[in-house]
């Protein structure tokens, strides 16, 4: 069952063939306008034409606007460098033009602590650990985190000191080629440029 087409194109060219097939068979399509149809599907055309100049034109001036309008954006810029130089002493008088003081470069601080470190699975040699980013407003952002990992090789020994085991981006790391048959616990630090987090919770594991 033929549809009526809905792309511009499509609907075009049935036009076309419309109307060549009405001039092809005149004694069969005894009603047809051909004429009328002709005669829209040239305003149509022209109309079209006028489109696309003006589309083309449009292009030109909007490229022309946005290159007018970068030049005014550094012109202003350099206006408000100037204009801070200017106001040094109380730099609040920068209101006066639309602007105001550059703001106070926050400090880093180092990230809160990681929270509900908890074991997902134990294997021969193998742990997988899971935790939640500190809380928010705890702390700095974070960076990575650190795994950190300690040892007691003879029971009924003290452990050894913690020791950096393996990093880590999200909050869950799979760690590979653990000392087994041994007490082990571990615990994260988150870290960023001005330092480390307090640690985690220690979770313990005899792998």
């Amino acid at each position: 069952m033929a549809r009526f087409p809905k792309r511009e194109a499509d609907v075009y060219a049935l036009a076309q063939e419309m109307i060549a097939g009405y001039k092809a068979k005149p004694a069969i399509f005894v009603h047809a306008d051909v004429l009328t149809l002709e005669t829209a599907l040239a305003e149509y055309q022209d109309a079209r034409r006028v489109m696309l100049c003006y589309e083309a034109l449009a292009k030109y001036w909007i490229e022309d606007k946005e290159a007018t309008l970068e030049e005014v954006k550094t012109l202003m810029k350099q206006q408000l460098a100037k204009s801070e130089i200017d106001t040094v002493d109380n730099p609040k008088k920068l209101k006066l033009i639309g602007w105001g003081p550059k703001a106070e470069a926050r400090r880093l601080v180092p990230p809160g602590m990681p929270r509900h470190l908890e074991i997902l699975h134990e294997g021969k040699g193998t742990l997988e650990l899971d935790w939640k980013p500190p809380a928010t407003q705890s702390g700095g952002p974070v960076r990575n985190y650190v795994i950190l990992r300690r040892d007691k090789p003879v029971p009924g020994q003290p452990f050894t000191n913690w020791q950096d085991c393996q990093a880590a981006i999200q909050t869950e790391t799979f760690l590979t080629n653990q000392p087994r048959g041994i007490d082990l616990e571990y615990r994260i630090v988150a870290i960023n440029a001005a330092g480390n987090s307090i640690p985690s919770n220690t979770v313990a594991a005899v792998l």
